[in-house]
């Protein structure tokens, strides 16, 4: 499934995205139990949407990481579909290219240094 096959109220949906970035985590209560929430924008090739993060999927993903979602569900909040795993679906990190490659990249140039520092000896 794509993000442009999405609707509101539709579930069962399986879907692999790329995290744009996650939001500020909120804290709230509901019938006496406090539960945390945060908001994710992500895409793929046909378009972005909202990612709703629920409780233990808070803090789970960030910027740049691929994640799956599956059994998930589509709502709608003040006129944008959001996606969310729900109580019966499951999300989970798939990759993290995007961090694995500013590590490589951090890398480099210190390796670099070190070489030219070796040249000036």
């Amino acid at each position: 499934m794509q993000v442009k096959d999405l609707k509101p109220r539709l579930g069962n949906v399986n879907i692999e995205l790329e995290v744009i970035e996650v939001g500020e985590t909120r804290e709230f209560q509901k019938f006496g139990n406090t539960g945390k929430v945060a908001n994710a924008t992500a895409k793929d090739d046909t378009g972005q949407i909202k990612v709703s993060l629920w409780n233990e999927d808070v803090g789970k993903i960030k910027a740049g990481d691929k994640i799956r979602i599956t059994n998930g569900w589509v709502s709608e909040f003040q006129g944008e579909m959001q996606l969310s795993a729900g109580r019966l679906g499951k999300l989970e990190v798939i990759g993290q290219e995007e961090e694995a490659g500013a590590k490589k990249e951090k890398k480099k140039p210190a390796k670099k240094e070190y070489e030219e520092e070796d040249v000036e000896d």
